[in-house]
């Protein structure tokens, strides 16, 4: 019994790294692009301004 115990423990870490790689590798496409080239032009705003003044 305890043997079998032992490979239970594989087992559940298999499952839990299975589960876990399902949900690492989803697709979001909640943010999209739009949102990060509107904060890329926002930085690049802001650096010209800060090199501006100098």
């Amino acid at each position: 019994m305890t043997a079998l115990m032992w490979l239970l423990i594989p087992v559940v870490a298999a499952v839990g790294a299975g589960l876990w790689g399902t949900w690492a590798g989803r697709h979001r496409h909640k943010t999209g692009d739009v949102t990060e080239l509107s904060g890329y032009a926002r930085f690049r705003e802001a650096m010209e301004k800060s090199h501006s003044g100098t």
